[in-house]
């Protein structure tokens, strides 16, 4: 499990990471967005 967590702390820090984390703070950001993001962990959850 360690070795899992540290390829993540390793993606997160390179420039691909630092982008995908940028962009997932823009999303997060926008309202629409979030809701969209709330319908679809309602659905997983089976929370429809």
């Amino acid at each position: 499990m360690a070795g899992m967590l540290d390829r993540i702390k390793q993606f997160a820090r390179s420039p691909q990471g630092r982008r995908a984390v940028d962009q997932a703070r823009r999303a997060a950001a926008d309202p629409r967005k979030r809701a969209q993001a709330q319908r679809l962990l309602g659905k997983l959850r089976g929370r429809h």
